[in-house]
């Protein structure tokens, strides 16, 4: 099972690495992620849509997701789930 979480993150140095790095740290995969620049806030932020998936069953998106809204400058908007589809 796949979650995306939609975040905005500031264009301080290193914001991104500390993101991919909490991420896989807590253990997650990252299955996909596109960045745009958030229009709403010029040239500051950036919009960031993450899509995880855990190493296991007892990895929590819930958890996850409280964990990267404690990073400086990273606001977690909000978290999707989707069923993976088995072949």
């Amino acid at each position: 099972m796949s979650d995306t979480i939609h975040i905005h993150i500031d264009r301080a140095d290193g914001s991104l690495q500390r993101l991919i790095g909490l991420v896989e740290r807590r253990g997650f995969h990252i299955d996909g992620m596109s960045m745009a620049p958030d229009s709403e806030v010029e040239g500051a932020m950036r919009r960031i849509a993450l899509t995880v998936r855990g190493r296991d069953a007892a990895r929590s998106i819930d958890t996850l997701g409280r964990q990267i809204d404690r990073l400086i400058g990273v606001a977690r908007i909000q978290a999707q789930t989707f069923q993976s589809e088995a072949a």
